[in-house]
């Protein structure tokens, strides 16, 4: 009995993972549809409480974070510009003083 009970219940989990790829794309083509680009905003600063969790989605920032190095004799650069996917995650890093909507430029 717990065998038929046990191929059921594998039989009905095939099913459901099967009915959920039903929902594909027709083509390539809608997988190749160009995203229209992220108007960049102002400067928006991180402030406390920082969070602590952030869902998994990519909404892409170019977060302005400090490097850590200091120069003593020549000037340098403190701080450097890095994209991440989301303004949860930016400022979820304590070194990010704030961010701008978009992914940051490559020069």
């Amino acid at each position: 009995m717990k065998k038929i009970i046990l191929i059921i219940s594998f039989g009905l989990l095939l099913f459901a993972c099967q009915s959920n790829m039903v929902n594909k794309p027709s083509s390539n083509q809608d997988l190749n549809r160009e995203i229209p680009p992220i108007k960049q905003s102002k400067y928006i600063e991180c402030k406390g409480p920082r969070p602590e969790m952030c869902t998994r989605e990519y909404r892409p920032v170019c977060a302005k974070r400090d490097t850590g190095v200091r120069c003593v004799t020549t000037p340098c650069s403190s701080t450097e510009f890095v994209t991440k996917s989301t303004a949860c995650v930016a400022c979820s890093d304590k070194k990010v003083f704030g961010y701008t909507v978009g992914a940051c430029q490559s020069n």
